[in-house]
């Protein structure tokens, strides 16, 4: 039992169902109370009634269910799924169950047997190992579920619950909003092309520049003045006395 890890201070659920006898259940129990100590905690749970215990969620370190010899036991999905309940995230659950080689209508298959657990939640689903049923288990199993197969073993399958409450949720913060894109640096320019588009009053008074004079671009017909008669609109229609209105074409 030492080997499952248990250790001082630990909260244990032992879940256990017929046909134990009191005194192997009772020696387990001690066993498991000298493992937690004062300090830790073990609860008895008989599997037929375990969905109506009042265990609160997320309690317990360990479940240990169907590990003494002389038991055997089926977990329905219903009672995984409370087994996942009470146990703490992170926590483990380690259980033993009666298997068979090849599908059966009352029985199920090793890796049934770990589907079904991952499928209520739990993670790290691992066969630790298998062996025979105790005469006792057999005989209890077969008048339970009327299988007659030689098939049979005993399976002990471990698991962990996720580090995070099952159907818990979290806020995540998500911005939907435009980012304003930076604006581009713009390039450095060469200190040698900026000197040679730059124009200083020293480069104004060097013999090497020449400057156009503006008077000189213009002719001597820019400089007459023009004749009124010239800017005046042509008259419409014919008669100087007839009332003057907008050309049609204008």
């Amino acid at each position: 039992m030492a080997n499952l890890g248990i250790k001082a201070g630990d909260q244990v659920l032992l879940v256990w169902s017929q046909p134990s006898s009191p005194a192997a259940l009772k020696e387990y129990a001690e066993e498991l109370c000298a493992l937690v100590g004062a300090e830790g905690k073990l609860s008895l749970e008989n599997m037929e009634i375990l969905l109506m215990s009042s265990h609160s969620a997320s309690t317990f370190d360990w479940v240990l269910s169907g590990l003494l010899a002389d038991s055997s036991c089926t977990h329905s999905p219903d009672t995984l799924v409370e087994m996942a309940r009470v146990l703490k995230p992170g926590a483990k659950i380690v259980l033993d169950e009666a298997v068979t080689g090849a599908e059966a209508q009352s029985l199920r298959t090793a890796e049934k047997l770990m589907s079904a657990l991952k499928l209520s939640g739990f993670m790290s689903v691992t066969e630790v190992s298998k062996a025979e049923l105790s005469p006792e288990a057999l005989s209890s199993l077969r008048a339970a579920t009327g299988y007659q197969g030689n098939s049979l073993s005993r399976v002990r399958i471990s698991a962990s619950k996720p580090s995070f409450e099952v159907g818990s949720s979290s806020q995540i913060k998500l911005s939907f909003g435009k980012k304003t894109p930076k604006p581009a640096e713009k390039p450095a320019l060469d200190s040698n092309t900026v000197q040679m588009w730059t124009l200083s009053a020293n480069d104004i008074g060097d013999d090497d520049v020449d400057l156009v004079d503006s008077d000189a671009l213009l002719d001597e017909e820019d400089f007459k003045k023009p004749d009124p008669l010239s800017l005046k609109a042509p008259d419409c229609g014919e008669g100087a006395n007839k009332k003057k209105k907008v050309c049609k074409n204008w």
